[in-house]
């Protein structure tokens, strides 16, 4: 078999699996807006804030309750030693008048 045909071959099949998925989650989507709902619902109800995106540090776990010191917290000059920190922007406060 000469190299082209496995390679249309692997894009055929690659294909036709990449169809199947969205029509699984075509037909999957009405499931899934029912257990978006309930998931809001319960969101609602225990009054939840925000999504807690990182684990490792208490600056990264809820960003908008982060104060601007807190990464140099050891020393101002401190590198920053946690990974999820370089994935986050620098938050800003924007002083009222």
């Amino acid at each position: 078999m000469r190299k082209s045909s496995v390679l249309f071959l692997g894009l055929t099949i690659e294909v036709t699996l990449l169809g199947l998925l969205l029509v699984h989650a075509s037909l999957s989507e009405s499931a899934q807006q029912t257990i978006f709902a309930q998931k809001a619902e319960l969101v609602k109800t225990l009054r939840l804030t925000d999504l807690c995106l990182f684990t490792e540090a208490r600056y990264t776990r809820h960003l908008s309750q982060a104060d601007l010191t807190t990464a140099f917290q050891d020393h101002p000059l401190s590198l920053e030693h946690f990974p999820s920190g370089s994935f986050t922007q620098p938050l800003v406060k924007i002083e009222q008048p």
